[in-house]
């Protein structure tokens, strides 16, 4: 975690000191949850995205075997070379 120094005005941090004592919390974890939220979206929605794209390929017609694909890249012979070295 890095540290940072903000200036706010006095509506803003009387608001911020408020709401941290009426929430049991700090006024940096409000600042930190509100610039993820704000910036990085919030932690469901980032989660939701990341769960579709999950298999979005797998039904694809247009690709050709992908595991013999792999098997063609990884058909080279620098195992057998660095083991004799």
């Amino acid at each position: 975690m890095k540290r940072t120094q903000l200036y706010l005005d006095d509506d803003l941090w009387n608001g911020l000191h408020a709401r941290a004592r009426q929430e049991g919390t700090t006024i940096s974890e409000l600042v930190r949850v509100a610039a993820r939220e704000r910036y990085l979206g919030s932690l469901d929605a980032r989660k939701r995205a990341m769960q579709a794209v999950v298999g979005i390929r797998k039904d694809r017609k247009d690709l050709a075997d992908t595991e013999a694909y792999v098997r063609w890249l990884r058909r080279g012979t620098r195992l057998k070379r660095l083991a004799g070295a």
